[in-house]
């Protein structure tokens, strides 16, 4: 390890590691599901229209497309088993027991806090265990991995906390996850846009020129604009770009202070600490009640 750290720094850290994996693996099979789910419906609505509409001219074409319609009616529901509330559930505590994790490292590395005791390492030692016994439920998405080889954080007093830990935060995590999340809502919003204003046309033609197939492309367009806004609402997007933004600036504005305020006592320092992870560990455990409120 290119930073010194006890064997108990180096232990927590890889099994924050470990769990970070589990969570990536778990959210990833939640994303996918969702998408394909998506996929399906959309599959399914323009496949059966499309029957319809041939199967007087060419049965064979209508009977094809009538079977890769049910095909895709029938795999929604099993593509589905991957993302269902409790799998949410799971992902959202593995998650938070990462990021738990991850926040004893940072204060144990500081020397901040609770960490001024007798025996920090002890005392992280026990926290991991505390945390790793309350989610024992949830070994089996970490049993099969192996912790990523990293450096522990370059962090060994309150300015280098700051600077990594804190400025870290900021620039690396939540000022690019909330640009991530306003442009994925903006492409949700313009393809909502998309069908709806297709609905309109269609809706349109069929009202005033008594087109017989506009009336069933326009139940797969309101179909398909039905779903975009479902997996939409199932992503939080909106709720999301407002959490990291608003996490992001209560961080900045506590570093801001943090360089106002030098030099500080040690227990302002300790208070410092505990509040960068109080704001941390706040947006985490909204996040968490968000997702799992589903």
């Amino acid at each position: 390890m290119g930073n010194n750290g006890s064997s108990a720094l180096v232990e927590a850290w890889r099994q924050q590691s470990v769990w970070s994996q589990a969570a990536n693996r778990v959210k990833t099979s939640i994303s996918r599901a969702r998408l394909l789910a998506l996929l399906l419906g959309v599959c399914f609505a323009v496949l059966g229209a499309a029957s319809a509409q041939v199967m007087d001219d060419s049965p064979a074409w209508g009977r094809s497309l009538a079977f890769a319609a049910a095909i895709a009616a029938g795999l929604t529901p099993l593509v589905g088993q991957h993302a269902t509330p409790q799998r949410v559930r799971d992902w959202t505590r593995l998650r938070s027991i990462s990021e738990g994790l991850k926040a004893e490292v940072y204060a144990r590395l500081a020397g901040g806090s609770v960490y001024r005791a007798a025996d920090p390492d002890a005392l992280l030692v026990e926290r991991v265990e505390q945390l790793q016994f309350e989610s024992a439920d949830l070994t089996r998405y970490t049993a099969e991995l192996s912790p990523v080889l990293r450096d522990l954080p370059a962090i060994g007093d309150l300015v280098s906390y700051m600077e990594t830990r804190v400025k870290g935060q900021i620039n690396n995590y939540y000022l690019p996850r909330a640009q991530q999340m306003r442009s994925r809502l903006a492409v949700v919003r313009r393809v909502e846009f998309t069908f709806g204003a297709l609905t309109t046309v269609l809706a349109a033609v069929g009202g005033a020129f008594e087109v017989a197939f506009a009336g069933m492309w326009l139940a797969v367009a309101a179909t398909a604009g039905t779903a975009v806004t479902a997996y939409a609402a199932t992503g939080k997007y909106d709720y999301q770009e407002l959490e990291f933004s608003r996490t992001a600036s209560e961080l900045e504005r506590t570093y801001q202070r943090w360089l106002r305020d030098l030099p500080m006592s040690p227990e302002d320092e300790d208070r410092l600490i505990e509040h960068c992870e109080g704001v941390i560990s706040v947006q985490n455990e909204a996040w968490m009640v968000k997702w799992q409120g589903e």
